[in-house]
């Protein structure tokens, strides 16, 4: 019988050929699900599926939702284009976005994505988009580090002194 589950795409397909193949031999579903490491439950569907259907029911099917906008190629070619620096593309600094990268992308390619979704596929890239720090241009680090070392001290809370009574005190008080 073992005519499905050699060829299969990926091992969760070669799990339920192999059920099917499994259970052709008069195999229990009990003893099946032990033997794959399943539910009876995941035999009893994959089971009813080809039964109804057909073996090939139980191959993997196809992702679900759009193709992808840029081909394999072009995805390929996005850490070469980010490798150039944001400088290349008219960008100041040495910070790549994921709203920038979108725009390398709209303008190579002449495709649109959300800067979320850039984020997915430098992710899949293994790039990290980075966040710039937003700090005032005049933004004083002397100035700050004083205010820290000396204000901050006085402003910040203090744990209260024992010996008063707490609000959340059980005990009741004394006359």
């Amino acid at each position: 019988m073992e005519h499905s589950s050699q060829q299969a795409h990926d091992w969760k397909e070669g799990r339920r050929l192999r059920a099917w193949d499994l259970s052709q031999m008069g195999w229990r579903q009990r003893d099946i699900a032990i033997a794959l490491g399943v539910t009876k439950g995941a035999v009893s569907q994959w089971l009813k599926r080809a039964r109804t259907g057909s073996v090939e029911s139980l191959r993997r099917r196809p992702k679900s939702g759009a193709p992808p906008r840029l081909t394999a190629a072009q995805r390929a070619q996005i850490p070469v284009l980010l490798a150039q620096g944001p400088a290349a593309y008219g960008f100041r600094g040495d910070v790549w976005t994921c709203a920038r990268v979108a725009d390398v992308i709209r303008r190579e390619f002449s495709v649109t994505y959300h800067p979320d979704h850039v984020g997915r596929i430098l992710k899949a890239l293994d790039w990290t988009p980075q966040k710039p720090i937003k700090r005032a241009t005049q933004r004083d680090e002397a100035a700050i580090a004083n205010w820290v070392a000396t204000r901050w001290p006085a402003l910040k809370k203090r744990p209260a002194t024992k010996g008063g009574r707490s609000s959340l005190s059980t005990k009741a008080a004394s006359t």
